[in-house]
């Protein structure tokens, strides 16, 4: 008797076990389609055929991007306007994973997770999608970078709307490439959208962290002096502990405005070693920089900031931008956002269709206000800092005229390897804000393994993309 009881539970256990299983596949199978539409394997929708009965996208003005022609996906008649959206749009691949077309396959193809893509035509939902990028825009900006590796990204400060998102390098969604171990070099890194999927060595823009840092926690801050003699041991007493200026130029006598002119490495290096790890990391989250942060669904890559097992030189040089401190192009146009927002950031977005039709077809489309990254007044004080930076460092010149720019710019250095191989050139980087109402454009620009500096590399490209979208904002008016 025992002996059955026993086996009738254990059969008992396994049904369950069985049922319990199936409920569970059950459940993902409905809770998971869109994952199952967008693996590499399922290639009945991944491949382009998936493509062929798609929606058509467009820019913000109504520019056809790409669409659906006689079971054909065809995309924009001008080659640099395609090689410019291809990371926001996409081919007709999902290798490019953060694209439209690869995040929003499903709905666009209006896939339904019963019928797949059967249902009749008239009962799909309508699946066009229309972007806030401005094609004429990327493509003026695509252009500026003449094959060198970066990003650029602009947007809307007040509502949130992404006008610029170029990465480079690209290619053409008409003629994608065959990569093969022979030119496996040559289009390194053209699946990766560099605004939103890469992280870079920051420089001297993450002396903007280090300055909200310094004006929280040091009450004289403001009132201070420094004498920079180029070169001064920080941190340390002995020959590795050295920081130095643009290569031991001396700035002399500086306060803080002063120093985050010049960009001196000295100052900020000895106010983030006065400030320590504890408050350092504390801003720098609260800035967002190990934080997560999406375009709707689109997640960014986070940045870095660990200076747990730091030297004191170390966090010096943190302060500065260097150590392993990253950060990503969206998330610096964020930040800069933050800072014309009075510490509280506008977060961006791309798909710009009617807000209720994107709801229904299960799309978070982004935007909206983030969290405070620092106090109105710190936030006030450093865009004030940022706007004298243009007006007595950089040249008002040197950008459209009357937009205001307030910017910080920076140089990040590519460390060799400890054997002396790897790059020895730069990340070189501006972002910042337009302080003019008519224009609230908040953008982030770098060019990657440059030789020279940001204000030589990054700063050309920002004026351009800033021009640019002047130009389109004025259209629409």
């Amino acid at each position: 008797m025992k002996r059955t009881l026993r086996r009738s539970a254990m059969i008992l256990i396994v049904v369950l076990l069985i049922i319990g299983g199936m409920g569970y596949l059950s459940y993902n199978i409905v809770t998971e389609h869109k994952t199952w539409m967008n693996m590499a394997y399922n290639r009945h929708i991944s491949s382009d055929g998936g493509l062929t009965q798609a929606g058509t996208i467009t820019d913000r003005n109504g520019v056809e991007l790409a669409k659906s022609v006689n079971g054909e996906r065809v995309y924009n008649e001008d080659k640099s306007v395609r090689k410019s959206m291809l990371h926001i749009v996409g081919d007709d691949s999902i290798n490019i994973g953060t694209s439209i077309q690869s995040m929003y396959r499903m709905n666009l193809t209006g896939y339904n997770p019963l019928f797949g893509l059967g249902l009749p035509t008239s009962l799909k939902p309508n699946s066009d999608m229309r972007l806030t990028a401005d094609a004429k825009v990327c493509s003026q900006v695509y252009q500026m970078f003449d094959g060198r590796a970066g990003a650029c990204v602009v947007y809307n400060y007040e509502t949130g709307e992404i006008l610029c998102d170029v990465s480079t390098p690209s290619y053409d969604p008409n003629a994608p490439p065959e990569i093969t171990a022979e030119n496996e070099e040559e289009y390194r890194g053209v699946y990766v959208d560099n605004a939103v999927s890469s992280s870079y060595t920051p420089g001297s823009i993450f002396k903007l962290v280090t300055t909200a840092a310094a004006l929280k926690y040091i009450d004289d801050i403001e009132t201070r002096e420094w004498y920079c003699q180029g070169i001064e041991c920080v941190g340390g007493d002995d020959e590795t502990c050295e920081v130095y200026c643009n290569d031991g130029y001396a700035h002399g006598s500086e306060n803080l405005e002063q120093a985050l002119g010049n960009s001196c490495n000295i100052v900020f290096a000895k106010i983030a070693e006065e400030l320590g790890i504890e408050k350092m990391t504390e801003v720098a989250n609260e800035m967002g920089i190990n934080g997560s942060f999406s375009i709707g669904d689109i997640p960014l890559k986070d940045g870095n900031y660990d200076v747990s097992d730091a030297t004191k030189n170390q966090l010096a040089w943190s302060g500065v931008g260097q150590y392993t401190d990253l950060v990503n192009p969206m998330q610096m146009a964020i930040i800069c956002s933050g800072i014309a927002n009075g510490g509280k950031p506008v977060l961006p977005y791309l798909i710009g269709s009617d807000e209720g039709i994107l709801t229904k077809l299960g799309i978070t489309t982004g935007g909206g206000t983030g969290s405070r990254m620092m106090e109105s007044d710190v936030a006030h004080r450093i865009g004030e800092m940022m706007r004298n930076n243009v007006e007595n460092y950089y040249g008002d010149g040197n950008f459209p005229a009357g937009m205001e720019v307030a910017a910080k710019t920076g140089t990040g250095e590519i460390t060799k390897s400890s054997d002396g191989s790897g790059s020895d050139k730069n990340n070189a980087w501006i972002v910042g804000y337009c302080q003019n109402e008519k224009y609230p454009l908040a953008f982030s620009v770098v060019v990657n393994d440059v030789e020279g500096y940001g204000s030589q590399n990054a700063q050309p490209i920002a004026c351009e993309a800033l021009s640019a979208c002047k130009e389109s904002m004025d259209k629409a008016e």
